[in-house]
């Protein structure tokens, strides 16, 4: 005589499923970066709270442009259910993004985005509207120096988009003009500011390039008025840091000299508690991890979704900087 199985007993003897529907990559620009660790973080709660998602945090291990780029080929060639990446070089990247294209993978950008051209390749960009880090950034300087003076702008990867669009903020806000495309041409003399010989200096997100580069500048430059840096690579090393900026803290306090960096990382707030920098304008690298997660899955079961989302700053100076950060 036959038995029936409950249903108790039968679903034991099926294959366990899958705990996650979709695979969403998420691709930093580098996984040595403070910055990118807590976008990690971000992607990792959005796991935790959608049972069908899972996050694959992954990209080069130090800022290298052609290894992302083979990064995201092997995503797609793997078949991943979304990618969202952080372009180090925009019109590379999106030459690959077209096999994502044509394989059917949902696309989107963050923290960096793709130029006007490609943007048809990525259905949405989560992060910062980069062109106001460098607007922010030059407000600060401009509130300390309204005579205008010398300065050295010090950026990422050259062709990073988010780089471009903050050096075209910065220089836009010191000279008060429309200077075209990102990155804008260097100054000289509008709005009373003039970018020394030797600057922007391009770092391509490499602290020690960071640290060295502003050392050697100040050092070969002692009346600079200002220094601004696009990104957080310029402080967080934070020894290095703080030894290269030391000599200038008198300076910095008396309004002489000014150093104003991108972004709100732990310890760059100290640094700036200490004297050690005067301005900070912080984005929200959490947000933009966990976000994208959400996002993706919208994108993958056709839903729409706003196009660009902004995830907003934190503007940070030696007055508001025990209250300046969400």
């Amino acid at each position: 005589m036959k038995r029936l199985l409950t249903a108790t007993a039968l679903a034991a003897l099926l294959p366990v499923a899958a705990s996650a529907e979709y695979t969403f990559a998420l691709v930093p620009k580098a996984m040595n970066n403070p910055f990118f660790d807590l976008a990690r973080d971000g992607c990792y709660k959005a796991q935790e709270e959608l049972a069908d998602v899972t996050c694959e945090y992954i990209g080069p291990g130090e800022h290298t442009e052609l290894e992302q780029i083979q990064i995201v080929q092997d995503l797609i060639t793997k078949g991943v259910d979304g990618i969202a990446v952080a372009p180090s070089n925009a019109p590379a990247m999106a030459k690959v993004l077209k096999a994502a294209a044509d394989a059917g993978i949902p696309v989107m950008t963050w923290d960096s985005d793709l130029l006007t051209e490609d943007k048809a390749l990525r259905t949405t960009y989560v992060g910062t509207f980069n062109y106001d880090i460098g607007r922010n950034l030059a407000e600060i300087v401009k509130a300390r120096h309204p005579d205008g003076g010398t300065i050295c702008l010090q950026t990422g990867g050259a062709a990073a988009a988010n780089h471009n669009e903050r050096l075209l903020g910065a220089r836009e806000a010191l000279s008060g003009m429309d200077l075209g495309d990102p990155p804008g041409k260097a100054l000289a003399g509008e709005g009373g500011w003039t970018e020394i010989s030797g600057c922007p200096l391009v770092t391509n997100d490499d602290g020690n390039v960071a640290v060295q580069g502003m050392t050697d500048i100040l050092a070969a430059n002692p009346d600079l008025t200002a220094f601004l840096s696009t990104g957080a690579f310029t402080q967080w090393f934070d020894n290095a840091y703080r030894q290269a900026a030391e000599p200038y803290k008198d300076k910095m306090a008396s309004g002489e000299m000014t150093i104003v960096v991108a972004d709100t990382l732990p310890m760059q707030l100290e640094q700036t508690k200490e004297g050690l920098g005067n301005g900070l304008v912080g984005q929200r690298p959490f947000e933009m991890g966990y976000k994208a997660m959400y996002i993706l899955k919208d994108i993958a079961e056709g839903k729409s979704v706003d196009d660009p989302i902004y995830t907003g700053l934190d503007v940070c100076t030696n007055e508001n900087i025990d209250s300046c950060v969400q």
